[in-house]
């Protein structure tokens, strides 16, 4: 019986993994200090490439910047 259940759930313990797996990656990718700071280095060169202009890169930098602030908040606290 326990064979069959397991069978049955199979699908479902995947997908949960996978949603793990994949919150776990969303985790690290906004809590990681280099990650922040790549992103804004690639923003820049964006900007500087002429590929976004200046109100967008300054949306978009502020929002990097308060993640990043976040980030180090937090390290402080623990």
């Amino acid at each position: 019986m326990f064979l069959i259940d397991d069978l049955l759930m199979a699908p479902f313990k995947g997908v949960l993994f996978l949603a793990e797996k994949i919150n776990e990656v969303i985790e690290k990718e906004t809590s990681d200090e280099g990650t922040i700071k790549e992103r804004l280095m690639a923003l820049q060169l964006k900007f500087e490439m002429d590929e976004i202009d200046e109100e967008e890169y300054d949306r978009r930098e502020d929002e990097l910047l308060k993640l990043l602030s976040n980030i180090r908040e937090e390290k402080q606290n623990k």
